[in-house]
């Protein structure tokens, strides 16, 4: 496992780090972890030399309003001597803060939920302009001064979800040890972007990106013009170890969260990360990456990566599925078999949708999709 330093004055962390918010689950159910398959895997990467592990208040809940199960897993699963070698991070539920006494409530209650005295690195939750202007107001930048102070937290941090120019005076406002950014050959002008990572790396943060694969969408069904790419590329990858060798070549990025969900991906992960120097990418092996980003671009309806965040909808139209069904019956020419499907499984289907406008508001992507829920009742149900 290779290491790098968390900004100026942060730890050593592996360049992988082991993301909480897409463990198996039984069935259906996103809140009913698959606990022995799960803890399996954790402990795994850690055997391996992951020293961090990412979860967070809502994660494999029903709910972003309500605790999910993620903290509690990570909190059993590091039993036995697992937490004293690991970086437990998990973040403030931004979107839930009205009051400064808010704030270590929820610190607090995550602290008993994890079973620790203290987090390693603490975020802010999905930052943006609203959410970032409400916590200044209420006096976060003095609770974070004094859960460090007090030793609730050791570093502070922020994962941010808006416009690129929101994001520099976020950088700016406080003593940040790192950011944790969306980043990867498909997103590099996407929210805070390329021009952030540099922009947070060169003022001393540590930067850590998520959906290095964009919720497995890079890694899995790969269509048949981007598979075309690899298979003429120089050198013989998986789909996913291309997705993440393109974010660890950059040298300043920190680390990248995987939000693994199966024993073999963790294994597969672990394996690339052996090799993933700065830098290692030839001129050959870029371009590669370059021309498969060209590939999936034309072919993308919904830029979805199915965190999870406009559920649950008040109609109970299952969002995150109905847009996969969208990306799908584009990535492979196959409406049909998609429409069936479609209609062989059992959850709220887009016909359902009332055109509230909620999903809007909460989707961190920004995507139009109430349009989308037209689409997809004319590919689908029509």
């Amino acid at each position: 496992m290779l290491y790098r330093t968390l900004g100026r004055t942060g730890p050593e962390v592996s360049i992988l780090g082991f993301g909480c918010m897409r463990l198996p689950v039984l069935g259906e159910r996103h809140d009913r972890i698959d606990v022995p398959a799960a803890t399996v895997m954790l402990h795994e990467a850690i055997e391996a030399g992951v020293n961090y592990v990412d979860t967070a208040y809502p994660y494999h809940g029903v709910s972003h309003t309500e605790p999910g199960m993620s903290e509690v897993f990570v909190g059993e699963a590091l039993k036995g001597g697992y937490r004293d070698r690991v970086l437990l991070a998990t973040k403030l539920p931004s979107w839930l803060v009205d009051t400064r006494e808010d704030m270590d409530r929820f610190l607090n209650s995550q602290l008993a939920r994890l079973q620790t005295d203290h987090i390693d690195c603490y975020l802010l939750h999905g930052l943006n302009a609203g959410t970032w202007q409400s916590l200044q107001y209420l006096g976060v930048l003095e609770f974070l001064d004094s859960a460090l102070a007090d030793g609730r937290i050791r570093w502070a941090g922020f994962s941010f979800h808006d416009e690129a120019d929101v994001f520099p005076p976020i950088v700016d406002a406080y003593d940040w040890t790192f950011c944790q950014i969306q980043y990867n050959y498909m997103d590099r002008v996407y929210q805070a972007g390329e021009a952030g990572l540099r922009y947070a790396a060169a003022r001393g943060l540590g930067v850590i990106v998520m959906e290095p694969l964009r919720g497995g969408r890079l890694a899995q069904r790969i269509p048949a013009t981007v598979q075309e790419v690899w298979s003429r590329a120089a050198v013989r990858r998986l789909p996913a170890a291309w997705g993440l060798r393109f974010v660890w070549d950059d040298p300043d990025v920190t680390m990248l969260l995987s939000g693994m969900s199966a024993l073999d991906q963790v294994r597969e992960n672990l394996a690339t990360a052996d090799d993933a120097h700065p830098g290692s990418l030839t001129p050959s092996e870029l371009a590669s990456i370059g021309e498969a980003a060209q590939a999936y671009r034309a072919r993308i309806v919904a830029d979805c990566t199915e965190c999870g965040y406009c559920q649950p909808c008040p109609s109970g139209v299952d969002i995150p599925r109905v847009l996969a069904h969208v990306n799908d019956a584009s990535f492979y020419d196959d409406v049909n078999g998609i429409r069936e499907l479609y209609h062989m499984r059992a959850f709220g289907k887009a016909s359902d949708c009332t055109e509230c406008g909620e999903c809007e508001e909460l989707c961190p992507q920004g995507l139009p999709i109430q349009e989308l829920m037209k689409d997809a009742v004319r590919l689908f149900e029509e």
